[in-house]
């Protein structure tokens, strides 16, 4: 039962956050590695650059199908449309597009640990995200042997925030943290750790919203991981386009991040653009219609 509880934690925090007042916490070096598995396999595809096929599959209940995609599985429901599973499919192969300046052996590296650590996401149909009590033995067999740190819903608002936000949890806290422990690792000594101090401090990140989250090292996890997708999100100068209006991070373009946290900014330009990409507005805007 390593994640069950956390994921659906870190959701209640962000869809009750405002009813009672947060405590005031700050990040500490008590970090937990808990959505993924400690026990990497040896065998990776050969083509890592593929889409595969939606297949039924028993193997991860309570889902029923499956569809794999450049290091990453996607599970769900019937209740998920296959066009839904599709488009999310190919907005991670955007992600990880070839360009003239894509550092293609480090994004390979970023794909193998995903496969290699067994990357999964779960795709929910709206805000249901109940797993039933006879559910729950094949929910916490899934959940054991696979790295899982979010899940993706289907069909609420903020859409596009939704789909890019859930992916880069799962690229971030598994292919860049085994990839490059030194600039992203959920580790004290990591680049990472050290700007999201200094976002914190700056009070252009606040984190109060997860004092909710009782067990300290998964909170400074949920932290480090909330961070690195912000600063990949606002580099790409997606907030205004497709929100949130309102969050725990309060800015809210590219020219501002580079102006108010310059040093984040140089971990993501340094970083980032050799391996990952940002996804078409035409790609995006389908989750939109």
């Amino acid at each position: 039962m390593r994640i069950i509880f956390s994921v659906f934690l870190i959701i209640i925090v962000f869809s009750c956050s405002g009813i009672s007042e947060p405590k005031k916490i700050a990040l500490s070096s008590d970090i937990a590695h808990d959505c993924m598995i400690s026990n990497p396999r040896d065998s990776i595809p050969t083509d890592l650059y593929s889409i595969g096929n939606i297949v039924l599959s028993d193997q991860f209940p309570p889902f029923i199908k499956s569809l794999d995609v450049y290091g990453i599985k996607l599970i769900a429901r019937d209740d998920i449309s296959d066009e839904f599973m599709m488009n999310i499919a190919k907005t991670i192969s955007e992600m990880f597009a070839i360009y003239n300046n894509t550092d293609q052996l480090l994004q390979r590296q970023v794909i193998e640990n995903m496969y290699r650590y067994k990357t999964i996401i779960p795709l929910f149909y709206g805000e249901d995200w109940t797993i039933k009590s006879s559910e729950e033995q094949g929910w916490e067999q899934t959940n054991a042997v696979n790295s899982m740190c979010d899940i993706i819903m289907e069909d609420i608002p903020n859409q596009v925030m939704e789909v890019v936000e859930h992916i880069l949890h799962h690229v971030t806290d598994i292919g860049l943290h085994f990839t490059l422990p030194d600039d992203w690792g959920l580790d004290p000594n990591s680049e990472l750790y050290r700007v999201t101090n200094l976002a914190i401090g700056s009070g252009n990140y606040n984190i109060s919203q997860y004092s909710d989250i009782g067990e300290l090292d998964v909170r400074n996890r949920v932290i480090l991981q909330e961070y690195a997708y912000w600063i990949i999100y606002t580099s790409w100068d997606l907030r205004e386009k497709y929100g949130p209006i309102e969050s725990e991070w309060s800015i809210m373009t590219r020219e501002e991040f580079m102006s108010k946290e310059p040093v984040a900014f140089e971990l993501f330009q340094n970083t980032i653009p050799k391996i990952l990409s940002c996804p078409s507005d035409s790609m995006l805007n389908i989750f939109e219609s």
